[in-house]
């Protein structure tokens, strides 16, 4: 049996070899062994580490191998075989290393639903124990490389990760809408709660982050809410709401399906009908259906005149945050923006808007307040929404000028004294 004179191992190819195995094991006290840069070699016989060696050259002797004279009986001097495995460990540091988690199913904290998620990024690991890491992983492989690694560990991997990222999300109310602000502080918390994972094997995590969190689109659930949220961009883009849309689509069916020989006149009053003159009289279907506040104690303006009852204070929705709160407050509970109603259906709206998103009603012009109640009122109103007092005496309906009695026009804007 040959005795091997000379042992080193050269890398090749792009893939990541952590460890590495020599494929002999006779080797003599007259071997020379090579260890590369970012190399460090371990020799095992007998089942005992009886060697370890950094960069440069070697010569297996027994003067840096004393344990061979405890094996063997090896004497001082002269070319004496022995067997030993020899392992080539590379300490490089990659940080190429993909990973992936999915079936995060976690209670959003903007929307307060439960959304599945998916999360991508990279991390980089270098072997900080090559003892420990030879023990209890490589075992009886010949090369350790990268796939090894993630694919023997990625169950453990992806449950930690998982559990961690979701209780940083849940604990520190970050929901989906704010998510990406936070990327660099979540990685930063994996990373420190991943440390003794890994340092447990003979690793030092080096760097480790988030690319991506996103909406899991694999599934039913979660194409529903990406279609969802992209309609509500462009609701808000587009300055119309969910129940206009939707009176559009209703109006162009009702259109579509009747017959041409009805003429272009009969689908123009039928949509017009039901859109409710775009938000004017009668309302409509353009108006919203969910609960909007009511202003005062009845309400006027049903038809046939009857006066019906309704409740004071009704649920809306915030127009900073969405978040619904009683249309008694002044100010959001969630996010304290400031209530500012329209005059017309009640909806919130920005305060620097200039017509309700809901029914199109002009916010900031022309717009004067109830001088019993001091209730905002719509340009042209004649009587008060919220206490149904007449709002006319001697002042200007449009632009609240001062008028004097008997004046027909006002003389500011020429609005006609009702």
């Amino acid at each position: 049996m040959a005795i091997i004179n000379f042992v080193n191992w050269t890398p090749q190819g792009n893939q990541t070899i952590y460890a590495h195995k020599f494929p002999e094991t006779n080797l003599s006290t007259y071997t020379q062994l090579v260890v590369q840069e970012s190399q460090e070699a371990i020799l095992f016989s007998k089942g005992q580490i009886i060697g370890k060696f950094g960069p440069g050259k070697h010569t297996l002797n027994t003067e840096n191998l004393p344990l061979l004279r405890s094996l063997y009986g090896l004497p001082f001097g002269g070319k004496n075989p022995f067997t030993a495995e020899v392992w080539f460990i590379n300490k490089l540091q990659p940080y190429n290393i993909d990973w992936s988690i999915d079936r995060m199913n976690i209670q959003d904290a903007d929307y307060n639903t439960g959304i599945p998620l998916i999360a991508n990024g990279m991390y980089g690991l270098k072997i900080s124990d090559s003892e420990r890491f030879l023990i209890k992983i490589v075992g009886t492989k010949t090369d350790f490389n990268q796939t090894d690694l993630t694919e023997q560990f990625f169950g453990e991997f992806s449950t930690k990760t998982k559990s961690t990222l979701m209780q940083f999300m849940i604990n520190n109310r970050i929901g989906l809408k704010q998510i990406s602000a936070h990327l660099e502080s979540i990685s930063e918390h994996l990373r420190m709660s991943m440390l003794p994972f890994w340092e447990n094997i003979g690793f030092e995590l080096t760097k480790f982050y988030i690319t991506s969190i996103d909406v899991d689109s694999s599934n039913d659930v979660g194409r529903r809410i990406l279609d969802a949220l992209s309609r509500q961009s462009a609701q808000a883009i587009g300055g119309y709401t969910w129940q206009q849309s939707q009176a559009f689509e209703i109006a162009k069916d009702a259109v579509d399906n009747i017959p041409k020989s009805s003429g272009g006149l009969m689908g123009a009053l039928v949509a017009s009908n039901m859109m409710g003159g775009m938000g004017g009289a009668g309302g409509g279907i353009m108006q919203p259906q969910y609960n909007q506040p009511a202003f005062g104690h009845n309400n006027p303006g049903q038809q046939g005149g009857t006066v019906q009852p309704v409740s004071p204070a009704r649920e809306v929705y915030c127009s900073n945050c969405s978040k619904k709160f009683a249309s008694n407050l002044k100010f959001c509970p969630h996010c304290g923006n400031e209530f500012c109603p329209c005059p017309k259906c009640g909806t919130d709206n920005d305060k620097a808007a200039k017509r309700c998103v809901s029914c199109g009603q002009t916010l900031l012009m022309n717009q004067s307040s109830c001088p019993n109640c001091n209730s905002p009122i719509a340009s042209g109103s004649a009587f008060c929404g919220s206490c149904g007092k007449p709002v006319s005496e001697g002042k200007c309906t449009r632009c609240g000028t001062q008028l004097a009695p008997n004046v027909k026009f006002c003389p500011k804007c020429g609005q006609k004294n009702s």
